[in-house]
């Protein structure tokens, strides 16, 4: 346990990647060509950006700090776990006194506005010497909220030694981590609703930023899903919170079957997008529906994003969201099995994040091998 202060265009070849088949038969690609790879590609270990009083999780912060806890131990059974935060004495002693395995755990000390890791951490491109640690600008989803903090926390990784690779500065683009899927061989999910929101890059319309995304992330096709959102979502329809990659060829969705739920028209439209979609070699995807969540309100009777797609791909298990809805809950472990059958699938109980209007994947960011040791 450690310490610390601080372009090629052409179609994927047989030089290029690997192919396998999983269990079910679903094609698994590995790049070896520069790429961005894809979630569950071999992980040196995950970030999680801890809660403290000088967060919008003050006034629960006992409360939310039990399911850091409970992310925590699932992460370090299985690998590194990378902790950033202000306070990593307090830290420490509170993971020691869980029982989580500190021989897995790496804190760092930063400051930081708030915890979400998947919009503020690197993006790592892989098929280099080194890996490719890229950090765009975070702006607080739109400047919506402050982000001077969190906006430093990769290049002062990369300082403290903490993140391996080499610094790319790509400051000059707003991209959050939440705002993009990739499948590791070319292809990139995206909503429109995100990367064309004003507040981030309104200086630039779609077809400049699908140039850039292709260009930085070296990729074969852009596929904008155009519908689909969730009530009390602050990121402006992050992709993933509403469709993920499983593998090359499987999305997973969020499905909404009440016709009286304002969700239904979007997520029945994005479902329909979904199936015009098709992969590199002209095939359509697999689709697999995750139920949607009954509601779930806050204190001021304000509806809460709650989905199961927010879940985080390690390399042995899948940690999904739950929210105390026995049968849903349930259901969505089913799904993630066929879309993961090499995999356990653990539930963990995230009605305390969601009060923050985000979930499981949205606090977390896996880092390829070779970033973490």
């Amino acid at each position: 346990m450690g310490f610390l202060n601080l372009m090629g265009e052409t179609l994927p070849s047989e030089k290029d990647c690997q192919v396998r088949f999983g269990k079910n038969m679903s094609v698994q690609v590995e790049m070896c060509a520069p790429h961005l790879p894809a979630e569950w590609s071999l992980q040196s270990g995950v970030q999680l950006t801890w809660p403290h009083q000088g967060t919008d999780w003050a006034y629960m912060l006992s409360e939310v700090e039990a399911c850091f806890v409970e992310i925590a131990h699932a992460i370090a059974e299985r690998e590194l776990l990378l902790v950033v935060t202000p306070y990593p004495e307090q830290v420490r002693l509170r993971l020691e006194s869980e029982g989580v395995r500190m021989e897995q755990v790496r804190l760092a000390q930063c400051n930081t506005n708030d915890t979400w890791a998947r919009d503020h951490g690197a993006l790592t491109l892989l098929g280099y010497s080194t890996p490719q640690l890229l950090d765009f600008k975070f702006n607080g989803w739109g400047l919506k909220f402050a982000s001077d903090k969190d906006n430093l926390i990769t290049r002062q990784l990369v300082e403290l030694g903490v993140l391996h690779g080499t610094y790319v500065n790509r400051l000059g683009f707003v991209l959050e981590g939440g705002s993009i899927e990739s499948d590791g061989c070319g292809t990139l999910l995206t909503t429109s609703e995100c990367l064309l929101s004003p507040n981030r890059n309104g200086q630039l319309n779609r077809t400049e930023i699908e140039e850039r995304l292709r260009t930085m992330f070296h990729l074969q096709q852009v596929l904008w899903l155009d519908y689909g959102y969730l009530r009390g979502d602050d990121t402006d329809s992050h992709i993933d919170t509403l469709a993920r990659f499983c593998s090359v060829d499987t999305i997973a969705y969020v499905r909404c079957t009440d016709t009286s739920d304002e969700h239904y028209p979007a997520l029945c439209r994005m479902e329909e997008q979904l199936a015009t979609f098709r992969r590199l070699d002209g095939q359509p995807y697999r689709l697999l529906p995750l139920p949607m969540p009954r509601p779930i309100f806050d204190e001021n009777g304000e509806r809460l994003p709650a989905t199961y797609a927010n879940f985080l791909i390690l390399n042995e298990a899948v940690l999904y969201p739950t929210y105390a809805q026995s049968d849903l809950d349930a259901e969505a472990a089913q799904v993630l099995q066929t879309a993961f059958p090499d995999k356990e699938i653990v539930g963990i109980d995230c009605r305390a994040l969601i009060r923050q209007h985000g979930s499981l994947h949205c606090v977390t960011m896996q880092y390829p091998v070779g970033v973490l040791e």
